[in-house]
């Protein structure tokens, strides 16, 4: 897939998978703090033991946010990510683990003559090639040759 190309210039069934990238307990931690949820089963070694994933899991919002900065969003053409929707977390992504997004465009919709969206599903998937999670993802893409940077 081409990042940097004009919107009219992608084609439907285009696929990529980006690089990958290890989601740590700092991670965890630090999306914590940050958002609040101190859920046990993330931040609490003990109580996780005990749960039904016998460990601390990653937050699936924050593997999901570790997805978006995997992708290489060119912001020369892409202007915004529009909508993050049915999103699955089908299996958890523990310490250590490693992420990377496998996607396909699915959707190209003008918008106008500047722009129009593009309609992505992700799946994020960790190193033994399992999906962790899935979701439909719209971006709103630049079109022509006029590049603002």
């Amino acid at each position: 897939m081409n990042w940097a190309a004009p919107f009219e210039e992608l084609q439907l069934g285009a696929a990529f998978i980006t690089a990958g990238r290890v989601v740590s307990e700092a991670d965890v931690a630090a999306f914590a703090a940050l958002t609040g949820d101190h859920h046990p089963v993330h931040t609490d070694a003990a109580w996780a033991a005990g749960s039904g994933f016998g460990e601390q899991i990653a937050h699936g919002l924050l593997v999901l946010s570790c997805a978006v900065g995997l992708v290489p969003l060119d912001p020369s053409r892409v202007v915004a990510l529009r909508r993050i929707s049915d999103a699955v977390f089908k299996r958890p992504v523990t310490f250590g683990e490693e992420i990377h997004v496998e996607g396909v465009v699915q959707e190209l919709r003008a918008v106008g003559e500047e722009a129009g969206i593009v309609g992505c599903r992700w799946s994020i998937v960790n190193s033994r090639g399992q999906l962790c999670t899935r979701a439909s993802v719209e971006l709103l893409w630049r079109a022509g040759s006029r590049v603002e940077a």
